[in-house]
């Protein structure tokens, strides 16, 4: 008798954990604009090595990620810093691993006219700063160097540039990569590292698992990308990401007057 019973529990038990491992399916999500040829690559490898069926999704807005991460769902999401922060700050996931390429740290500079004074342009004008919504080399360096007061947000850094170029701000603040590999369109400008907050603390492509993904399943997850870190995308290097790597970014968003806990987009 005592042996059946010892049986039966440890039946139970098993089953208990293959539940707790279990999801019919898990929806990886991806930045809008995202291709979908390396969403899919991603999401295969995930699905490979983790024995769950990973799906793909490019979100069409950020929001919806968000929402997706509130909920019991079992979700992933493979994006930067500001949406990752936002996510740590609300305690919806857990990071696992981040794409060390040689691009994992970025900074926000500010984009001026040439004869202008970048430093008078922040002190004077801040409220005529330009920067893309949602990113951290944007909005959140921008309002972090005017406490608050930048107040042009626009959908993409190119449009951030245009609205300097337009009249529609006195400057912009983009993503240092972004300008490094641009900025022949954009004769006539500078760029401007702002003290204390054009620095290279910003993490991108970083990997993250939702709470509801049991701790077991998101290992599998980690190493599944370690081991497949070809499937990132172009020199590729997945390593094990800590979730104190975006303190920084948590940082420029509350100088700036940003609320992670509350923040819309």
């Amino acid at each position: 008798m005592k042996r059946a019973l010892a049986t039966l529990v440890l039946l139970l038990c098993s089953l208990s954990v293959g539940t707790a491992l279990a999801a019919d399916t898990v929806t990886c999500w991806f930045p809008p604009g995202k291709s979908l040829d390396q969403a899919k690559a991603i999401s295969f490898a995930l699905s490979k090595e983790s024995g769950v069926k990973v799906t793909p999704r490019i979100a069409g807005k950020y929001s919806e990620i968000l929402d997706a991460f509130a909920t019991k769902d079992q979700n992933l999401v493979y994006a930067g810093s500001f949406a990752q922060a936002i996510i740590m700050a609300r305690k919806l996931g857990t990071p696992l691993a981040q794409n060390v390429d040689g691009n994992e740290l970025y900074a926000g500079i500010l984009i001026h006219k040439i004869g202008q004074d970048p430093q008078t342009i922040l002190t004077s004008s801040p409220a005529a700063i330009a920067y893309a919504i949602g990113a951290s080399s944007g909005e959140s360096t921008a309002k972090a160097a005017t406490a608050g007061k930048a107040a042009v947000g626009v959908n993409s850094h190119a449009a951030a540039v245009e609205a300097v170029l337009t009249g529609k701000a006195q400057a912009a603040v983009v993503k240092d990569g972004w300008w490094n590999s641009n900025q022949g369109k954009f004769p006539g400008f500078a760029a401007y590292e702002i003290p204390r907050h054009s620095i290279k603390k910003n993490p991108d492509n970083i990997l993250t698992a939702s709470s509801s993904v049991p701790a077991a399943l998101a290992e599998k997850f980690k190493a599944g990308a370690i081991k497949n870190s070809a499937n990132f995308g172009p020199n590729a290097v997945m390593k094990p990401f800590v979730a104190s790597n975006l303190n920084f970014s948590l940082g420029l968003m509350m100088q700036g007057k940003i609320d992670p806990l509350t923040y819309k987009w």
